[in-house]
């Protein structure tokens, strides 16, 4: 049978998977659909060669495994797949004994958001390749024993265990980023290939001659947790299914939707004589709404202040909660947007508030505002860093980065030597922000608080800072368009 719409193969491929996820294995094992995908797990193991079999020596504790089960959808919520994992129970091992280290190769957010700015600057879409199984390809020095699954085993074999292969560290020094391991750039002439894994997701693109790929393909369900729209125009990005699921699993469906995230009036404290309430539900809401957060800016400073009270929450933090799920209810479709117009400028804004703090009228990290101010813009001349690095790896090179800052008296710390007697009671690692305006990398400009960004959330006062932006150009020294 052939199919003339993708989209009518997809919904008659739907009908091949389950449709429910197994509570248990035994459930599992009642459905050919789920017995096929545990079958091919371990299909996968096999032909891969992570493991093999043997006797367990004397005195050894196999890591015992589980299984979990996944549908897999798509945007617009069409089953395409079961997928059954087989998991180590790791929580059973301790660090120090049975293992030094853990490791995830999983990238920053930041990442992928430098990644789809390029692309559309670039003008060439990025595509996804979603790897069926993903292994471990790195060096390991402990022996490691895993017992096999109960449920689907080898015949005539149950006495013995899995030993994981100890493979050869993965060695690509022309390909790898330098800061980010997750991210391997390709260059051939003027023509270039762009890679970015997310755990067993691949997210590629390049310019237009460097490869071509299946036009069903066409980069519209790129890696989680975003759903980008590409254009000529630029790309929007946007969690749109995430924010409708996220409002039904916490009952806020129904809810009357408000125009905005919080009160300007809202002041929350600890109200240790306030109702308390359920807070497994409040630190439900709180993690899921920070994963929100990835295409939705407008919501951080509201969810961050709500977080503060997830050790005890009482039923004044639940209230502001759910009025940020009734914004999101109101603005489904927000997300952000990287226009093809725009440049690849930096730059750095940090403001702080030392006695916004309602528990004890400071920040978490300063005794008074001039080091409150002047430890918020290390942080921000650290991001700074980490993306200059990141950017250097796509052949991106800058000059000096303002960062704006409102206080005088923390620009005048950074940048005056004299005052550094009088600055010694801040911790040395902040006075990293005076070494990098002495090497050129970061400049610090006095900026009127009304066109703060940082904390206030508005557009910025161009004029102010039209000199900055122009010396902010940057020179392309590997990538060609």
């Amino acid at each position: 049978m052939r199919f003339r719409s993708t989209s009518l193969a997809r919904f008659a491929h739907s009908a091949f998977v389950a449709s429910f996820e197994p509570y248990d294995v035994g459930h599992t094992l009642s459905d050919p659909n789920w017995v096929y995908a545990m079958h091919e797990e371990l299909e996968n193991f096999e032909r891969n060669q992570v493991w093999i079999l043997v006797e367990p020596p004397p005195h050894c504790n196999p890591v015992g495994t589980k299984w979990v089960f996944k549908n897999k959808q798509e945007e617009d919520g069409v089953m395409v797949r079961n997928k059954a994992r087989l998991v180590a129970q790791g929580f059973c091992q301790k660090e120090r004994i049975d293992y030094e280290e853990t490791f995830a190769s999983v990238a920053r957010l930041e990442t992928i958001r430098i990644l789809l700015v390029f692309a559309a600057l670039k003008g060439f879409k990025l595509f996804q390749m979603d790897v069926k199984s993903a292994f471990l390809n790195g060096f390991i020095e402990e022996e490691v024993y895993v017992r096999q699954s109960q449920a689907l085993s080898i015949p005539n074999s149950l006495t013995e265990c899995l030993k994981g292969f100890v493979w050869p560290e993965a060695s690509s020094p022309g390909l790898m980023g330098s800061v980010d391991k997750t991210f391997f750039l390709l260059k051939h002439g003027k023509d270039f290939l762009i890679v970015q894994i997310y755990v067993d997701d691949i997210i590629f693109g390049g310019s237009s001659h460097a490869f071509k790929v299946r036009d069903e393909h066409d980069g519209r369900t790129l890696v989680l947790p975003w759903a980008p729209n590409q254009t000529p125009q630029g790309t929007f990005v946007h969690q749109s299914k995430y924010t409708r699921d996220l409002l039904r699993k916490f009952e806020m469906a129904d809810a009357s939707p408000q125009m905005t995230p919080m009160s300007t009036s809202t002041a929350l404290d600890a109200d240790k004589d306030g109702k308390e309430v359920d807070q497994k539900v409040y630190r439900g809401m709180i993690g899921s709404l920070l994963y929100l957060t990835a295409t939705r800016s407008d919501i951080q400073f509201a969810v961050c202040l709500c977080a503060r009270f997830q050790a005890s929450p009482r039923e004044s933090h639940s209230t502001a909660v759910k009025r940020i799920l009734r914004y999101i209810k109101f603005s489904p479709e927000f997300g952000l947007w990287y226009s093809a117009d725009s440049s690849l400028s930096l730059l750095g804004f940090s403001d702080s508030d030392h006695a916004g703090c309602r528990i004890d009228r400071k920040s978490t990290s300063a005794t008074s505002t001039c080091e409150a101010e002047y430890v918020a813009v290390a942080s921000c001349c650290s991001q700074i860093l980490w993306m200059l690095a990141t950017l250097r790896d796509y052949g991106l090179t800058y000059g000096r980065i303002p960062i704006l800052c409102d206080s005088s008296s923390a620009i005048s710390v950074a940048k005056n030597p004299v005052l550094h007697s009088r600055t010694k009671h801040i911790d040395v690692r902040y006075h990293f922000l005076r070494d990098n305006y002495k090497k050129g990398i970061i400049d610090i400009v006095k900026v009127a608080s009304e066109s703060q960004v940082a904390m206030v959330g508005e557009g910025v006062d161009k004029a102010l800072i039209e000199g900055d932006i122009e010396r902010l150009k940057c020179t392309e020294s590997g990538l060609s368009s």
